[in-house]
C-alpha cells in the first residue's frame, strides 16, 4: 500500500510540474508569434533545445543509435510529436488565446483512449477511470462553450490545435513502443533533433526581415530550455514509467497553468464559465489516472447454516 501510495505522488508531482513547464510554453508561444512567423519560431525553439540535447548526451558520454531502422522510427515519432503539433499549436495561436489553445489541446486524452481501442489494449480507460476522463472533458467543453473566440478565424485556430492534439496522442502511443528499445533521453534528442533538421528550413524562408524584440527572443529561449529540454524530459519519463494514459493526463492540468499564465503576463480574460470548467477537469484529472478510487467493497462472508 505504501509503495502504491508514493507512486501515485510521485506521479501527480511529476504531472504538475510538466503542466507548470507546459502551460508557461503557451504564454511564450503567443508572445513569440506575435513578431515571429510560426514555423520560424518552432525551428528557432527544436534547433537551440536539440542542440543542447546532443550535446548533453555527448557529454554524459551516451551515442545516439546509428541503425538506420531506428533512425526512420526516430522520423516518424518526431513528426508526430514534436513537427506537426508545435507548429499546429503556433499556428493557432495566431488566431487564439493562449488559454484557449490549452484548453482545446486537452482534448488528447480522448484521441489517446480512442486509438488505444484500436492499437494498445493496455492503454484503454474503463470503469471509474473512464469516468474521470469523461469528466475532464465535459470541463474542457464547459471552457469552450458555445461561442467561439473570434469567430471562424478562431474556430480555424481551434481546430488545428485539437488536430495537434491527435497527433501528440498518437506520437505518445508510438513513443511507448519505442521506449522499449531506447532510452528516453536519447529518444527526446534524437526527436527534437529530427524536428530541427525538418523544421530549419523552412523556418529560414518565413524568416522575419527585421531583427525581432527582447520579448519574442527571450520567449523563443524560454520555449527550447524549459517547454521542450526540460519538459519533453519530464514527459518521456511519464510515458516510460505510467503508460501513454497516464501522460497524457497532463494536458487536463494545462487549462489551468495556461490560463494563470495568460491572465497575469497577458492580461486575457477568465470567464465564469473557465471556473467552472477548471474545477471539472481538477475533479476528472486524479480519477483519471488512478490517484482517486472508490473503496472496494468487501464480499459478505458467507457462514455454513
Amino acid at each position: 500500500m505504501m509503495a502504491r501510495t508514493t507512486r501515485m505522488t510521485t506521479e501527480l508531482a511529476l504531472l504538475l510540474a510538466l503542466s507548470s513547464l507546459w502551460g508557461a510554453s503557451y504564454t511564450f508561444i503567443k508572445i513569440g508569434v506575435e513578431t515571429i512567423p510560426p514555423v520560424t519560431l518552432i525551428a528557432a525553439r527544436t534547433l537551440i533545445a536539440g542542440t543542447i540535447l546532443v550535446a548533453t548526451l555527448r557529454l554524459r558520454g551516451l551515442k545516439l543509435p546509428a541503425s538506420k531502422g531506428i533512425w526512420a522510427r526516430f522520423l516518424v515519432q518526431a513528426c508526430l510529436n514534436s513537427v506537426v503539433p508545435f507548429t499546429l499549436i503556433a499556428w493557432g495561436e495566431t488566431r487564439i488565446d493562449s488559454g484557449v489553445a490549452a484548453i482545446g489541446n486537452a482534448s488528447m486524452p480522448l484521441f489517446v483512449a480512442l486509438l488505444a481501442l484500436r492499437f494498445v489494449r493496455s492503454e484503454r480507460a474503463t470503469g471509474f477511470r473512464l469516468f474521470g476522463l469523461l469528466l475532464g472533458l465535459v470541463g474542457v467543453g464547459v471552457l469552450v462553450g458555445v461561442n467561439p473566440q473570434g469567430g471562424w478565424s478562431g474556430v480555424v485556430g481551434t481546430l488545428a490545435v485539437i488536430l495537434a492534439s491527435l497527433s501528440y496522442a498518437a506520437g505518445s502511443l508510438y513513443t511507448q513502443t519505442l521506449l522499449t528499445d531506447v532510452r528516453n533521453d536519447v529518444l527526446v534528442a534524437a526527436s527534437i533533433a529530427w524536428g530541427a533538421i525538418w523544421l530549419t528550413p523552412f523556418g529560414v524562408l518565413q524568416a522575419p526581415t527585421s531583427f525581432p524584440g527582447w520579448a519574442p527572443i527571450a520567449a523563443v529561449l524560454a520555449l527550447a530550455l524549459l517547454g521542450t529540454v526540460a519538459g519533453q524530459l519530464l514527459y518521456f519519463r511519464l510515458i516510460y514509467r505510467y503508460g501513454s494514459s497516464r501522460a497524457s493526463l497532463v494536458v487536463y492540468l494545462l487549462p489551468v497553468t495556461a490560463l494563470f499564465y495568460g491572465a497575469l503576463l497577458l492580461g486575457e480574460p477568465i470567464s465564469a464559465s473557465a471556473i467552472l470548467g477548471l474545477v471539472l477537469i481538477l475533479t476528472g484529472t486524479p480519477i483519471a489516472s488512478g490517484v482517486l478510487r472508490f473503496p472496494r467493497r468487501r464480499a459478505a462472508v458467507v457462514t455454513a447454516p
